[in-house]
């Protein structure tokens, strides 16, 4: 897996990220079950090309990519991963 990007708790499900995404690695969307019960929304790793698109529009500055990843904030690489094992 090479390197992507991964959503923080701080994340405000503005949709921005979402719709600037050119891989649509980013989970779940306005029409997608789950997304009025999800605190946040997740990154794909297996999908997401690091392109930075999502950082760059993100008003809650949830989102980093991997490289740059808070040493505190490492365990949401878990947390975006998981939600695309369901």
């Amino acid at each position: 897996m090479s390197n992507y990007s991964v959503i923080t708790d701080k994340c405000i499900k503005d949709m921005m990220c979402i719709e600037v995404c050119p891989m649509e690695a980013i989970h779940p969307t306005t029409g997608e079950p789950g997304f009025a019960g999800s605190s946040q929304l997740f990154i794909d790793p297996e999908n997401c090309t690091s392109c930075g698109s999502c950082i760059s529009v993100c008003e809650s500055q949830a989102i980093f990519d991997l490289d740059d990843l808070p040493d505190q904030l490492k365990h949401f690489t878990a947390i975006n991963a998981a939600f695309y094992k369901n």
